[in-house]
């Protein structure tokens, strides 16, 4: 059949698109070829060659798999073949499929299940969510179905081949290959974590996409792996694996797909084994500029002011999680310079970035962030970043590097700007050393941005707006709620941004710290002279139709002040 004549002849290839595609073939199927040369669609291209030859075309977007119908069929030559069955019609079973060329594993399926078939044509990539989502990822290597070995995913350090008999399973290729599939699962997902968590009842493995746990469907059978798991991650960790008694860290560099991935590993002895939670960190997504965090004009121009000081204390809060490492390295990133010395000490150092001069804490030697801080002064920095204020201890060497000329940049624990200041003061540091040094503060929140693939415009009711939402701006702008796609997977959003609280010091605020007055009155002071507080921040990004009312509900509770 001249699968390329027949897009041509149904308008879907040009002339010219079509003697490339019969001149680059070279054993690659024509409508293959033009889906990867971006010519046509896959899904259109399959239709018509349905209609041709007389196959069906099954749109999988919003399917609901027969799950009665898949458990008659084995495994092996779903996964292998990416064939799934659908429904069962007129005693024959559907079966997806995205070659229409290829019956012999359509024959080997009917034949290992004694079920009779009826192919139907869908995209190969709607098929293999379906899998996922209906046989769990990594069924296929939990049924030691390896039929090659996976070269998507390369350990950058070595490893030692004589670690002994406990460490024989978690080598074995089938092992190797199922934790490189929920490490690629994690990263198509843009995973920033993933919990592997043992419980009476079996494994369950959870993805935190944009600040939100999700659960993974696994196969149950994976439960008689559970141990070769554990074992696998600490040899690739470099860690102890025989002991299971206390936490253990380490770290993972990987390339995969021909990306290089940093993945930070925690254990944890758990009433029923081993809890793991691995932190992502995709170097080519690591993009840091302060034009991309998400400030506001009114936030960002002051904040550009701010970190081109030549000295002074500049402290970032939020809870774990918020951003906050990632705005100061933007802020590093902006001012980083051949003239400028920029130092940091880290615990751990997340980010690696040229021309920047990086120390990992290691309290086990005595390297703390305060030791680290002392001893890098004398290495003559224009800038000094801080991964953390912990105590008084590193609070007082913050103070005294700020003192001798220095730019410090720092992060607090605290749910606000104006809680910075007394949160100094209460690890007691002077008052009025605060006042002199501190030249901001601004705390931070990441909010899930609406998916621009679905989301919707609507008119709330007022009444069930909060009552500080700026109702009078609803008649210029369209408020969105997220509606759920294939793009998004069903949740409505994709990605995040930040929200911002920039609280910068004058006159009053640092007669007002001397003072020792409480965190409500500074924050008084700062909203009464053009700060933008938190729930502010967030109702700009509602009203540019960047986020929902929810999501901004969602991250400021109890931040409202009436």
């Amino acid at each position: 059949m001249d699968i390329a004549g027949v897009l041509h002849d149904h308008g879907l290839l040009t002339a010219t698109q079509l003697e490339l595609v019969r001149q680059e073939a070279n054993g690659v199927r024509a409508d293959q070829l033009a889906v990867e040369l971006g010519y046509v669609d896959e899904a259109v291209a399959l239709r018509t060659i349905g209609d041709e030859i007389g196959l069906p075309f099954m749109d999988l977007r919003d399917f609901d798999v027969d799950r009665q119908v898949l458990a008659k069929f084995p495994t092996t030559p779903i996964y292998r073949h990416s064939l799934l069955p659908l429904h069962e019609r007129d005693g024959r079973v559907v079966v997806a499929t995205s070659d229409p060329f290829d019956l012999e594993p359509l024959d080997e399926l009917g034949a290992l299940s004694g079920v009779r078939i009826v192919p139907a044509l869908a995209p190969r990539n709607e098929i293999v969510r379906l899998i996922k989502d209906n046989l769990g990822v990594g069924g296929d290597t939990v049924n030691k179905l390896v039929a090659q070995t996976s070269d998507e995913v390369e350990l950058l350090d070595s490893i030692d081949d004589d670690l002994g008999e406990l460490a024989e399973q978690a080598q074995e290729a089938s092992v190797i290959r199922l934790v490189n599939e929920l490490l690629v699962e994690a990263l198509e997902q843009q995973a920033s974590d993933i919990h592997v968590e043992p419980s009476e009842r079996g494994l369950r493995v959870r993805f935190r996409v944009d600040g939100i746990l999700r659960v993974q469907p696994i196969p149950p059978e994976i439960n008689q792996f559970v141990q070769a798991i554990v074992t696998r991650l600490k040899i690739m960790a470099r860690l102890n694996i025989a002991e299971k008694r206390r936490p253990q860290d380490g770290r993972i560099q990987l390339r995969v797909s021909g990306r290089e991935i940093d993945v930070r590993v925690s254990i944890i002895p758990m009433l029923h084994g081993e809890g793991i939670v691995m932190r992502l960190l995709d170097k080519e997504r690591m993009v840091f500029e302060l034009d991309n965090v998400g400030m506001p004009t009114e936030v960002l121009e002051p904040f550009r002011e701010l970190i081109s000081l030549p000295h002074g204390i500049v402290l970032v809060t939020g809870p774990t999680g918020s951003g906050k490492t990632s705005t100061l390295y933007s802020a590093l990133t902006a001012i980083k310079s051949p003239a400028t010395k920029i130092i940091t000490v880290e615990d751990p150092v997340e980010y690696q970035t040229e021309g920047i001069s990086q120390i990992q804490v290691q309290s086990k030697v005595g390297l703390t962030f305060a030791a680290g801080l002392r001893s890098i002064l004398r290495h003559d920095p224009d800038v000094v970043l801080i991964g953390e204020i912990r105590d008084g201890e590193t609070a007082q060497s913050a103070i005294q590097a700020s003192l001798t000329g220095h730019l410090v940049f720092s992060t607090l624990h605290t749910n606000d700007a104006p809680g910075a200041i007394t949160r100094l003061v209460d690890m007691g540091v002077e008052p009025y050393l605060v006042a002199s040094t501190v030249e901001a503060a601004l705390a931070q929140r990441l909010v899930r941005v609406l998916c621009k693939s679905c989301k919707e415009p609507y008119q709330p009711n007022p009444d069930d707006l909060p009552p500080d939402f700026p109702k009078e701006a609803l008649a210029n702008s369209d408020v969105y709620r997220p509606v759920g796609c294939r793009a998004c997977r069903d949740v409505g959003y994709a990605g995040r941004t930040g929200v911002f609280e920039l609280m910068r010091m004058d006159t009053d605020l640092r007669r007002m710290t001397v003072e020792q007055v409480g965190t409500d009155v500074l924050a008084r002071h700062a909203r009464d002279h053009g700060m933008l507080t938190l729930r502010e921040s967030g109702w700009g990004k509602v009203l540019d139709g960047t986020t929902s009312i929810d999501e901004v509900l969602r991250i400021t509770k109890g931040d409202y002040v009436g």
